[in-house]
């Protein structure tokens, strides 16, 4: 019997969940994405070569994978094409394993403007999205006014659903951002160019993933972001416009919740956040610079330097109930090889009082203080070890602890950006319930 595995960020995002899906992707038959837009980045690094996806799943390496963008994916038609030239132009053939959803909604160029136009005016207190129209577009799937991916197909339907909404864009364009409006006919002509090309990838992707659970396959659903980014849970507002947690991998693909078996949360050795927004364990000053600077902390899809700081275990507790994570996959362990001493957020001191689960929006998280436990560096190389008893004592250590704060198994361990500097301790496609690792306290 197959499995439908579900990969997901426990932190705000840039945990590495490319790489960990590139892996698994070696035992599936197809990888999901099922929520965001071009907004999110998975690099994924083979033989030192670099690939950077952001709307084709992280599987396309692989011939035999078919790839599926769900409908809970916000899709620029044109920044797809983009990336899938890219693709081809590096060898790999990824439109001919690509399949979407009709149900996906577009992003326009009118929701660029107003996302663009709106951080502008919010000057300092911008909440730092890419700018890209992903909020706008989900913006108007919530009220009904969406143009999606099937409407392409139908060019008098689309005309007017697009007017309609143009005409509202262009709007609040023109009458409260005083910014420049869009061209109907242009954007009309593009975007029926666009669909012809469109089309012929345009799939059932709920039918499509029903077949191959009754075929056995094995599944991977590559979410986006992480879940203090998730439009609901995360640090609101200072969150991105869907879901981002386990859940939306069933409303964003199709399938039924009953149909996910394993919930893989990846989480970073330690914490990055890109943008604006809380970030309780943050570190300022040479410390945060030099973690930055080893672990390579620039946005794959912005270029903006990520903010980093202590490893914070409220927030992964907090990640492991709002995912149902049945595992973890630890990324750039390699990173803290260099230091003598590593912090964890335990809890929090919040309102004069210690606070062990994660507060709600991110006013809380702004005012909450962490509260640390100290921990023995291991001041030796784990750059590529494989075997998880080859790593130094106090790594082990380390490892053991975050385990033990999060309440659930470690079942990968990444000790570089390559897809083989892994540690596999259990593959979590062979993962049944009620798992426990062997020797993973040992130190």
């Amino acid at each position: 019997m197959g499995k439908n595995i579900v990969v997901v960020g426990t932190q705000w995002g840039d945990e590495g969940k490319g790489k960990l899906v590139d892996i698994l992707t070696q035992r599936a038959k197809a990888v999901v994405r099922f929520q965001g837009g071009h907004n999110a980045g998975h690099t994924i690094v083979v033989e030192g070569r670099c690939t950077v996806l952001h709307l084709v799943p992280s599987g396309v390496l692989h011939e035999w994978v078919r790839c599926l963008i769900g409908n809970g994916v916000v899709l620029d038609p044109a920044a797809l094409f983009y990336e899938l030239d890219l693709l081809r132009e590096a060898g790999i053939p990824a439109q001919e394993r690509l399949g979407v959803s009709a149900a996906c909604p577009l992003i326009l160029p009118s929701h660029i403007a107003l996302d663009q136009a709106r951080e502008q005016a919010k000057g300092t207190a911008a909440i730092g999205t890419t700018g890209r129209g992903i909020g706008p577009a989900y913006e108007d799937k919530v009220a009904r006014r969406a143009v999606r991916v099937g409407d392409l197909f139908r060019r008098e339907c689309f005309a007017a659903k697009l007017g309609e909404v143009l005409n509202f864009h262009n709007f609040i364009l023109e009458h409260y951002f005083h910014a420049p409006t869009i061209d109907f006919q242009q954007t009309l002509e593009r975007y029926l160019e666009l669909g012809e090309r469109l089309s012929p990838l345009v799939t059932d992707v709920a039918a499509e993933l029903s077949r191959l659970r009754h075929q056995g396959a094995n599944v991977l659903f590559e979410g986006a972001q992480g879940t203090l980014l998730d439009i609901d849970v995360g640090t609101y507002p200072f969150v991105t416009s869907s879901n981002t947690t386990a859940g939306a991998a069933a409303t964003g693909s199709g399938i039924g919740p009953r149909e996910i078996d394993v919930v893989l949360g990846v989480v970073k050795a330690y914490t990055t956040r890109v943008g604006s927004g809380p970030l309780p364990t943050e570190l300022a000053g040479n410390l945060g610079e030099a973690l930055a600077r080893r672990g390579r902390e620039f946005g794959s899809t912005t270029g903006r330097a990520r903010r980093c700081g202590w490893f914070d275990a409220v927030v992964l507790r907090r990640a492991v109930i709002n995912n149902s994570v049945s595992c973890l996959a630890v990324t750039k362990l390699d990173v803290l090889d260099e230091l003598d001493t590593i912090r964890v957020a335990v809890a929090y001191r919040f309102r004069g009082r210690e606070l062990a689960d994660a507060p709600i929006g991110a006013e809380a998280y702004a005012t909450a203080k962490p509260i640390y436990i100290d921990l023995p560096g291991w001041k030796q190389s784990t750059v590529g070890i494989t075997r998880y008893e080859d790593l130094p004592v106090n790594a082990r250590g380390y490892l053991s602890k975050l385990e033990e704060l999060a309440g659930v198994p470690i079942a990968m361990i990444s000790t570089g950006p390559g897809r083989e500097q892994t540690i596999i301790r259990q593959d979590p496609t062979q993962i049944d319930a009620g798992w426990e690792p062997v020797g993973l306290g040992e130190s």
